[in-house]
């Protein structure tokens, strides 16, 4: 009984959704790889480069990482010269981040790893079966978000 119970919830569509986001990382990761990139970099270039100068801590809740995160992750491009960090006017203790020449060089080279993750990924499913399945994903995502704001809020 307990094996059977077991059975169906790795069966189930969040273990599906798990495997998929893992399996979507790994795809990322082997694109990146080639240009010295981790998917958390890629996003990061990718906000800046359709966006603009950015805060970083705009970064931050964009991307839903810790704050940790994403000094490392905005050290790292600097590092590499790809991206400039510079204190925000206003407030010193604020960063802005803004694509570098070599930033937007590299950039236009890059190949879209979302698009070839999703190319491949949903070859043959319609777009409305597509459309419906980030649907039901999305309402799963905001019910648990929910439910976990009333649990953690207190009466």
């Amino acid at each position: 009984m307990a094996s059977e119970k077991m059975h169906g919830q790795h069966e189930s569509a969040g273990a599906w959704a798990k495997r998929y986001y893992q399996t979507s990382q790994a795809a990322l990761e082997s694109v990146l790889r080639p240009y010295g990139l981790g998917p958390t970099q890629w996003y990061v270039l990718y906000h800046l480069a359709h966006d603009g100068p950015t805060k970083q801590r705009d970064l931050v809740r964009a991307l839903r990482i810790e704050r940790a995160t994403m000094t490392g992750v905005a050290s790292a491009l600097v590092r590499k010269g790809f991206v400039e960090q510079t204190p925000d006017p206003g407030d010193m203790r604020q960063k802005t981040l803004r694509l570098t020449e070599p930033g937007r060089e590299l950039w236009t080279r890059l190949p879209d790893p979302v698009a070839r993750i999703l190319a491949v990924a949903f070859d043959g499913v319609s777009e409305e079966e597509q459309a419906r399945v980030a649907a039901v994903l999305r309402g799963a995502t905001e019910r648990l978000a929910h439910h976990l704001k009333e649990e953690t809020t207190p009466s």
